[in-house]
């Protein structure tokens, strides 16, 4: 099993992006376009006050009528985010999304300190790697080679 810490040192970007409570939605909405990503981490200095994901955009402007230049990120961002400890499995943290319907967890230390953020995708693709060398070590050893 693969340790969130692994999976975070396997991403070709360590960058977590970020945007503060006071900006406005759309300022959230060109940041996730420009870097291709679905949610940000919605920061204080260095404490976590929220997430906002596309979702939310969806969910509490488009549907509600709300106009995303003039609504601000505290409006709409989830505010009691969950998170994992680097040390947590890849099993853990799928665990935790699929229970809480969630696409993306922050990795924070046990000082508090943000360390990444892990996506469902990021997950996936750790499963899918460790499934597809345990099935090329049963082949080898059904077929005799070493």
């Amino acid at each position: 099993m693969t340790a969130v810490a692994d999976i975070l040192k396997s991403k070709a970007s360590g960058a977590v992006y970020s945007i503060a409570p006071t900006d406005s939605v759309l300022d959230a909405l060109r940041l996730m376009a420009d870097k291709g990503i679905g949610a940000l981490l919605v920061m204080e200095g260095s404490e976590i006050a929220g997430i906002v994901t596309e979702r939310d955009y969806a969910r509490k402007i488009a549907l509600l009528g709300r106009t995303s230049g003039a609504t601000l990120v505290r409006d709409v961002m989830t505010r009691d985010v969950l998170f994992v400890g680097p040390t947590q499995t890849t099993q853990e943290c799928m665990a935790v999304m699929t229970e809480n319907r969630l696409r993306h967890l922050p990795v924070v230390d046990e000082g508090g300190k943000l360390l990444g953020l892990i996506s469902i995708g990021d997950l996936v693709k750790d499963i899918i790697s460790e499934q597809k060398f345990i099935i090329e070590q049963l082949e080898h050893y059904i077929s005799g080679r070493h």
